[in-house]
């Protein structure tokens, strides 16, 4: 699996992903100058050139546009070529992470705007790591299933087995936060994925390197 493999959408899906970002570019803007209270939904479609009914199919609610896409677990077939890996899990679990991602809409600039509002509201923030912990927990059980295919013996012991997935995942989610916040400040290449990769590398070279 590359990192082509993982762009170039078809034209329905392009005019999609437009949209959808012009929403969420409206809203962050709003959110920026106003405040989450003082920003209303209709404001945001007339910024963002749709109607509210056309802003309601693509978000529930404000807050769920301005948040953007929440990881989630890719296809079946990406987790079935996990779980049947030959690699190490980490850099079999690299493949998985980069499949999981917004891969088409974000840019630095929304991300970096993004983060600002985020910090400036506690209870977006709250939202978002909420979002974020229910993607941890599903990598996390998927790393629990490579783990006992690969060392049967921990299957015999679950709370080995949950404990070891756990600080994989952890070690995971760390590489892919160091990814985005070097992408985010214009550290890295322009793909988001090819950064993720780089970062991946960086973790396995820096276990592997001989101690001085």
């Amino acid at each position: 699996m590359t990192t082509a493999d993982l762009a170039e959408p078809g034209l329905r899906e392009r005019k999609r992903l437009a949209t959808r970002r012009a929403i969420q570019v409206a809203v962050l803007e709003l959110l920026a100058e106003r405040g989450v209270d003082g920003v209303t939904v209709d404001e945001i479609s007339r910024m963002a050139d749709v109607s509210p009914r056309t802003f309601f199919n693509y978000f529930a609610s404000k807050e769920e546009a301005m948040l953007g896409d929440s990881p989630e677990l890719p296809d079946q077939h990406v987790i079935d070529a996990f779980l049947a890996g030959t690699g190490t899990v980490l850099d079999d679990l690299a493949t998985v992470l980069k499949y999981s991602g917004d891969k088409t809409t974000a840019d630095a600039e929304m991300l970096q705007l993004r983060h600002t509002l985020l910090k400036q509201f506690p209870q977006l923030f709250a939202m978002r790591m909420a979002s974020m912990r229910a993607f941890e927990e599903s990598v996390g059980e998927v790393v629990g299933q490579r783990l006992a295919r690969d060392e049967p013996e921990l299957a015999a012991d679950p709370e080995r087995l949950s404990s070891k997935a756990r600080l994989i995942t952890l070690v995971a989610f760390a590489t892919m936060r160091h990814a985005w916040t070097c992408w985010a400040h214009g550290e890295s290449p322009s793909l988001l994925t090819d950064q993720l990769t780089e970062s991946f590398a960086e973790l396995k070279a820096l276990f592997s390197s001989d101690p001085a």
